[in-house]
């Protein structure tokens, strides 16, 4: 199996929290070594929760109801600000890929897969801002064969992962 070093998701502006689950769930089953959720993205319950209770408590339930509890087995941190993150990433000496159809972007399954890497995936509608994509090292996206112009966000996830994990091309 041909695989990276260190996988890490950052979910950008994602607005489900049931695609936030099926993200933690895939993540967990794929070996990914971290999750960072930023912006609006929807978050676990953690011991730090700055959140009204009644909120935190809503938003969990409907998280736990697609992760399955694999919240408890994948290392994830709540930051509001995704430049922090991609700052701190980059000085760890992970490459910050966006998945994303962009007129910059290559095909995922010619990509060579860094070491070390941190995927971007955004917001189901808008998906990730022009700002965050000039600050990625580089742009993948997932080519459409239908009529459809994107794929669900926790699809996107799944299928990037087990291209990284079992298709990929590492130098």
């Amino acid at each position: 199996m041909a695989t990276s070093k260190d996988i890490t998701i950052i979910a950008h502006n994602i607005r489900s929290s049931h695609n936030v689950g099926s993200i933690f769930r895939t993540a967990e089953g794929m070996a990914v070594s971290k999750i960072y959720l930023t912006g609006i993205t929807p978050y676990p319950i953690s011991k730090e929760d700055k959140r009204l209770p009644y909120v935190a408590k809503k938003v969990n339930e409907k998280i736990l109801k697609t992760s399955l509890d694999s919240e408890k087995y994948i290392d994830w941190e709540y930051q509001k600000n995704i430049k922090s993150v991609i700052s701190q990433l980059k000085s760890q000496g992970y490459s910050i890929v966006s998945v994303e159809q962009s007129k910059k972007s290559s095909d995922l399954d010619i990509f060579i897969l860094p070491k070390k890497i941190a995927y971007i995936f955004g917001n189901e509608i808008k998906g990730i801002n022009r700002e965050v994509l000039q600050l990625s090292d580089h742009i993948v996206s997932i080519p459409m064969l239908g009529k459809k112009e994107s794929f669900n966000v926790a699809q996107t996830v799944a299928m990037t992962l087990y291209r990284s994990r079992y298709l990929a091309i590492i130098p």
